[in-house]
Protein backbone atom coordinates (compact mmCIF):
# COMPACT_ATOMS: atom_id res chain seq x y z
CA UNK A 1 0.00 0.00 0.00
CA UNK A 2 1.50 3.57 -0.55
CA UNK A 3 0.46 4.95 2.94
CA UNK A 4 1.58 2.32 5.53
CA UNK A 5 0.02 2.21 9.11
CA UNK A 6 1.54 1.28 12.12
CA UNK A 7 -0.04 2.52 15.71
CA UNK A 8 2.30 3.24 18.69
CA UNK A 9 0.17 3.76 21.55
CA UNK A 10 -1.31 7.13 21.34
CA UNK A 11 0.60 7.97 17.93
CA UNK A 12 -0.25 7.01 14.39
CA UNK A 13 2.76 6.62 12.19
CA UNK A 14 2.01 7.24 8.45
CA UNK A 15 4.50 6.06 5.93
CA UNK A 16 4.87 7.27 2.33
CA UNK A 17 5.42 4.09 0.44
CA UNK A 18 6.12 4.46 -2.99
CA UNK A 19 9.83 3.47 -3.04
CA UNK A 20 10.10 3.19 -6.93
CA UNK A 21 9.55 6.78 -7.65
CA UNK A 22 11.10 8.14 -4.38
CA UNK A 23 7.79 8.50 -3.08
CA UNK A 24 6.54 11.00 -5.34
CA UNK A 25 3.11 12.13 -5.30
CA UNK A 26 0.92 10.64 -7.74
CA UNK A 27 -3.21 11.48 -7.66
CA UNK A 28 -3.68 7.82 -5.91
CA UNK A 29 -1.10 8.68 -3.10
CA UNK A 30 -2.75 12.01 -2.48
CA UNK A 31 -6.10 10.42 -2.20
CA UNK A 32 -4.71 7.82 0.21
CA UNK A 33 -2.63 9.93 2.69
CA UNK A 34 -5.86 12.14 3.26
CA UNK A 35 -8.04 9.05 3.37
CA UNK A 36 -5.53 8.12 6.22
CA UNK A 37 -5.25 11.66 7.66
CA UNK A 38 -9.05 11.90 8.22
CA UNK A 39 -8.85 8.13 9.48
CA UNK A 40 -6.31 9.44 12.37
CA UNK A 41 -8.70 12.40 13.37
CA UNK A 42 -11.74 10.62 13.60
CA UNK A 43 -10.19 8.14 16.52
CA UNK A 44 -10.23 9.73 19.75
CA UNK A 45 -7.31 7.47 20.91
CA UNK A 46 -5.26 9.08 18.45
CA UNK A 47 -3.03 12.07 19.88
CA UNK A 48 -0.50 12.72 17.26
CA UNK A 49 0.63 11.59 13.88
CA UNK A 50 3.87 11.11 12.53
CA UNK A 51 4.43 11.23 8.73
CA UNK A 52 7.39 10.03 7.44
CA UNK A 53 8.93 8.22 3.94
CA UNK A 54 10.15 4.62 3.18
CA UNK A 55 13.28 4.54 2.45
CA UNK A 56 15.99 7.32 0.94
CA UNK A 57 13.29 10.00 0.86
CA UNK A 58 10.38 11.25 2.74
CA UNK A 59 9.35 12.19 -0.57
CA UNK A 60 10.35 13.56 -4.18
CA UNK A 61 7.66 16.26 -4.59
CA UNK A 62 5.32 15.63 -7.62
CA UNK A 63 5.16 13.68 -10.39
CA UNK A 64 7.03 15.02 -13.24
CA UNK A 65 6.56 12.29 -15.82
CA UNK A 66 2.31 13.03 -15.04
CA UNK A 67 2.71 17.12 -14.99
CA UNK A 68 4.06 17.40 -18.22
CA UNK A 69 1.10 15.85 -19.90
CA UNK A 70 -0.87 18.24 -17.90
CA UNK A 71 -2.32 21.41 -19.56
CA UNK A 72 -3.88 24.52 -17.17
CA UNK A 73 -7.52 22.78 -16.56
CA UNK A 74 -5.48 19.30 -15.36
CA UNK A 75 -3.00 21.42 -13.23
CA UNK A 76 -5.64 23.11 -11.56
CA UNK A 77 -7.05 20.42 -10.47
CA UNK A 78 -3.81 18.79 -9.25
CA UNK A 79 -2.99 21.88 -7.34
CA UNK A 80 -6.21 21.53 -6.14
CA UNK A 81 -5.65 17.80 -4.74
CA UNK A 82 -1.85 18.99 -3.46
CA UNK A 83 -3.64 21.91 -1.53
CA UNK A 84 -6.22 19.45 -0.42
CA UNK A 85 -3.68 17.33 0.98
CA UNK A 86 -1.44 19.94 3.25
CA UNK A 87 -4.56 21.97 4.63
CA UNK A 88 -5.61 18.63 5.86
CA UNK A 89 -2.25 18.35 7.26
CA UNK A 90 -2.42 21.60 8.90
CA UNK A 91 -6.12 21.51 10.03
CA UNK A 92 -5.73 17.78 11.61
CA UNK A 93 -7.34 18.26 15.05
CA UNK A 94 -3.93 16.64 16.52
CA UNK A 95 -0.54 17.36 15.67
CA UNK A 96 1.71 16.06 12.72
CA UNK A 97 5.04 16.12 13.41
CA UNK A 98 7.13 15.13 10.18
CA UNK A 99 10.06 12.73 10.50
CA UNK A 100 12.01 14.24 7.84
CA UNK A 101 14.15 10.80 6.84
CA UNK A 102 15.87 11.85 3.39
CA UNK A 103 14.86 13.91 0.01
CA UNK A 104 12.15 16.36 0.93
CA UNK A 105 11.42 17.69 -2.50
CA UNK A 106 9.14 20.40 -4.17
CA UNK A 107 6.10 19.02 -3.12
CA UNK A 108 7.24 17.10 -0.58
CA UNK A 109 8.95 19.59 0.60
CA UNK A 110 5.74 21.31 1.16
CA UNK A 111 3.89 18.34 2.47
CA UNK A 112 6.33 18.84 5.34
CA UNK A 113 5.58 23.15 5.73
CA UNK A 114 2.20 21.91 6.60
CA UNK A 115 3.02 19.91 9.13
CA UNK A 116 3.27 21.33 13.07
CA UNK A 117 6.53 20.01 13.88
CA UNK A 118 9.52 18.80 11.40
CA UNK A 119 12.18 17.04 12.96
CA UNK A 120 15.25 15.87 9.92
CA UNK A 121 17.40 12.88 9.74
CA UNK A 122 21.48 13.64 8.92
CA UNK A 123 20.63 12.37 5.15
CA UNK A 124 17.67 15.29 4.82
CA UNK A 125 17.78 17.49 1.77
CA UNK A 126 14.80 20.04 1.60
CA UNK A 127 14.43 21.84 -1.43
CA UNK A 128 12.07 23.69 -3.34
CA UNK A 129 13.15 23.09 -6.97
CA UNK A 130 10.07 24.10 -9.07
CA UNK A 131 11.59 27.53 -10.93
CA UNK A 132 13.88 24.86 -12.66
CA UNK A 133 10.76 23.19 -14.34
CA UNK A 134 9.26 26.49 -15.41
CA UNK A 135 6.39 26.79 -12.85
CA UNK A 136 6.49 28.28 -9.18
CA UNK A 137 5.86 25.76 -6.05
CA UNK A 138 1.95 25.50 -6.21
CA UNK A 139 1.03 23.48 -2.79
CA UNK A 140 1.31 26.25 -0.33
CA UNK A 141 5.10 26.96 -0.44
CA UNK A 142 5.12 30.67 -1.18
CA UNK A 143 2.76 30.80 1.82
CA UNK A 144 3.99 28.89 4.41
CA UNK A 145 7.51 28.93 3.93
CA UNK A 146 8.48 32.68 4.71
CA UNK A 147 6.30 32.16 7.81
CA UNK A 148 8.55 29.36 8.94
CA UNK A 149 12.21 30.36 7.88
CA UNK A 150 11.93 34.07 7.17
CA UNK A 151 11.21 35.68 3.42
CA UNK A 152 14.91 35.88 2.26
CA UNK A 153 15.70 32.22 3.44
CA UNK A 154 12.58 31.32 1.68
CA UNK A 155 13.18 33.43 -1.55
CA UNK A 156 16.92 31.92 -1.33
CA UNK A 157 15.00 28.34 -1.59
CA UNK A 158 12.22 29.32 -3.90
CA UNK A 159 13.98 31.55 -6.46
CA UNK A 160 17.25 29.41 -6.96
CA UNK A 161 16.15 25.78 -5.81
CA UNK A 162 18.58 25.42 -3.41
CA UNK A 163 19.16 21.86 -2.02
CA UNK A 164 19.56 22.70 1.77
CA UNK A 165 20.78 20.03 4.24
CA UNK A 166 20.24 19.25 7.84
CA UNK A 167 22.31 22.10 9.75
CA UNK A 168 21.35 25.12 7.50
CA UNK A 169 17.60 24.13 7.84
CA UNK A 170 18.24 24.10 11.82
CA UNK A 171 19.95 27.02 11.64
CA UNK A 172 16.98 29.10 9.91
CA UNK A 173 13.82 27.20 12.19
CA UNK A 174 12.86 25.21 9.24
CA UNK A 175 13.29 22.07 11.33
CA UNK A 176 12.98 21.64 15.17
CA UNK A 177 15.73 19.09 15.70
CA UNK A 178 18.19 16.89 14.07
CA UNK A 179 19.38 13.33 14.23
CA UNK A 180 20.96 10.27 13.26
CA UNK A 181 18.50 9.02 10.56
CA UNK A 182 18.68 5.03 12.64
CA UNK A 183 16.91 7.13 15.71
CA UNK A 184 14.60 10.03 13.48
CA UNK A 185 11.50 7.86 13.71
CA UNK A 186 11.83 6.98 17.69
CA UNK A 187 12.43 10.70 18.16
CA UNK A 188 9.40 11.73 16.18
CA UNK A 189 7.02 9.01 18.23
CA UNK A 190 8.80 10.17 21.18
CA UNK A 191 7.56 14.24 20.26
CA UNK A 192 4.32 12.67 20.00
CA UNK A 193 3.84 10.33 23.23
CA UNK A 194 5.03 13.60 24.91
CA UNK A 195 2.11 15.44 23.38
CA UNK A 196 -0.26 12.67 24.27
CA UNK A 197 0.60 13.28 27.54
CA UNK A 198 -0.84 16.54 27.54
CA UNK A 199 -5.10 17.89 27.39
CA UNK A 200 -6.41 16.39 23.75
CA UNK A 201 -8.86 20.06 23.68
CA UNK A 202 -6.07 22.15 24.77
CA UNK A 203 -3.38 21.22 22.18
CA UNK A 204 -6.48 21.36 19.54
CA UNK A 205 -7.00 24.51 20.70
CA UNK A 206 -3.68 25.78 20.90
CA UNK A 207 -3.18 24.39 17.38
CA UNK A 208 -5.79 26.13 15.92
CA UNK A 209 -4.95 29.88 17.63
CA UNK A 210 -1.46 29.32 16.38
CA UNK A 211 -2.66 29.34 13.13
CA UNK A 212 -5.24 32.27 13.81
CA UNK A 213 -1.56 34.10 15.01
CA UNK A 214 -0.64 34.17 11.49
CA UNK A 215 -3.25 35.26 9.92
CA UNK A 216 -5.69 34.07 6.89
CA UNK A 217 -4.36 32.78 4.10
CA UNK A 218 -7.20 30.70 2.13
CA UNK A 219 -7.24 33.25 -0.57
CA UNK A 220 -3.34 33.73 -0.89
CA UNK A 221 -3.15 29.98 -1.11
CA UNK A 222 -5.82 29.90 -3.92
CA UNK A 223 -4.08 32.67 -5.55
CA UNK A 224 -0.80 30.03 -5.25
CA UNK A 225 -2.74 27.49 -7.14
CA UNK A 226 -3.99 29.32 -9.42
CA UNK A 227 -1.03 31.05 -10.92
CA UNK A 228 0.87 27.38 -10.42
CA UNK A 229 -1.67 26.44 -12.97
CA UNK A 230 -2.12 29.09 -15.23
CA UNK A 231 1.81 29.07 -15.74
CA UNK A 232 1.07 25.34 -17.58
CA UNK A 233 -0.11 27.24 -20.44
CA UNK A 234 3.59 28.71 -20.58
CA UNK A 235 6.08 27.60 -23.42
CA UNK A 236 9.05 27.30 -20.32
CA UNK A 237 6.63 25.01 -18.62
CA UNK A 238 6.56 22.52 -21.15
CA UNK A 239 10.28 23.20 -21.71
CA UNK A 240 11.82 22.94 -18.09
CA UNK A 241 9.53 19.53 -17.54
CA UNK A 242 10.95 18.22 -20.80
CA UNK A 243 14.01 19.02 -19.85
CA UNK A 244 14.30 17.52 -17.05
CA UNK A 245 12.58 14.29 -17.60
CA UNK A 246 15.33 13.99 -20.67
CA UNK A 247 17.93 14.97 -18.36
CA UNK A 248 19.34 18.07 -19.71
CA UNK A 249 20.02 21.78 -19.18
CA UNK A 250 16.13 23.48 -20.24
CA UNK A 251 16.83 26.51 -23.11
CA UNK A 252 14.66 28.98 -22.37
CA UNK A 253 12.89 31.23 -24.07
CA UNK A 254 11.97 34.64 -22.88
CA UNK A 255 7.82 34.97 -23.19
Amino acid sequence: MPVGRDRRGAVQVLVLDRQEALNAFSPELIDELIGALDDAAADPGVRAVVLTGAGRAFSAGADISRMAQMDVDAARVFAAQGHAMCNRIEGLPVPVIAAINGFALGGGCEVTLACDIRLASEAMKISQPEVALGIPPGWGGTQRLPRIAGEGFAKRMILTGAMIGPDEALAAGLVSAVHPADDLLDAAVAMGEEIAQKSPSAVALSKRLIHGALGERADRLEAEAEAFAQQFADPERLEGMTAFLEKRAPGWVSS
